[in-house]
């Protein structure tokens, strides 16, 4: 299961930390003509290997960083402006297969057994770094479709990725209350967001506003707390 973990954590790091948003723009617009596709390819392929520390397991992280390749290249040159978003949710679940069929064939002559061998340190940090940029791109991937007119008339009020930011340390917290066992203080964070939320949504007077708020808001503290139960059942 450490395998995994550590696979699952070069996966989080190439595709949402160490990838800028400039990279996904080029690639979109160049497809397999982006040079910025074949560093991305690279820098999966090495992040497995030197995470998972042991040269037996370049052959393992080449056929990553190949198969990681395809699949981008699919999706690239499949999606569509009305279907980016099923497509990113395919391309995630597809790259997260391919990391569970490597583990499941290294793991195959020792037994299942090995998959319940845990390693606090390693299950910590993939589990709060899921809780920040990539938990973020995925729920504005999700409910961009909802996106109202009226939110972007308000941004100018507004710090810039002051959203973002906020939306990343409450599930930071939220993971940490859970870890440590504070549970009330999920409840307490959550009224204090909305407390601070419901000036602006009274302002705003558009009840969409409010019901997209309400949806990024839920997903983020589920994600956060899903996460968290996660992380302190396999630990």
């Amino acid at each position: 299961m450490i395998l995994f973990i550590k696979l699952l954590l070069a996966h989080l790091l190439g595709d949402f930390i160490w990838q800028p948003n400039s990279w996904v723009t080029h690639k979109e617009a160049n497809k397999h003509k982006s040079v910025y596709l074949y560093l991305h390819i690279l820098l999966h392929g090495v992040l497995a290997a030197v995470l998972v520390g042991q040269i037996s397991f370049i052959p393992y992280a080449i056929f990553i960083a190949v198969t990681h390749g395809i699949i981008d290249l699919i999706k690239l040159n499949f999606q569509k402006p009305k279907t980016k978003r099923t497509w990113f949710v395919v391309d995630q679940i597809a790259h997260v297969l391919i990391l569970i069929g490597i583990t499941a064939f290294l793991y195959q002559d020792n037994g299942f057994i090995h998959f319940l061998v845990m390693n606090e340190f390693w299950i910590l940090i993939t589990g709060f770094l899921l809780v920040t940029k990539p938990t973020s791109i995925f729920i504005k991937t999700i409910i961009s479709i909802w996106s109202p007119e009226s939110q972007n008339s308000h941004k100018d009020n507004s710090l810039a990725n002051a959203g973002n930011y906020i939306g990343i340390l409450e599930r930071l917290f939220v993971v940490c209350f859970i870890l440590t066992g504070h549970f009330e203080a999920i409840g307490f964070l959550l009224a204090t967001k909305s407390i601070f939320r419901f000036g602006d949504l009274k302002e705003a007077k558009d009840r969409k506003l409010t019901e997209y708020v309400m949806i990024g808001t839920l997903m983020s503290f589920g994600i956060s707390i899903l996460t968290g139960l996660a992380i302190q059942a396999l630990l």
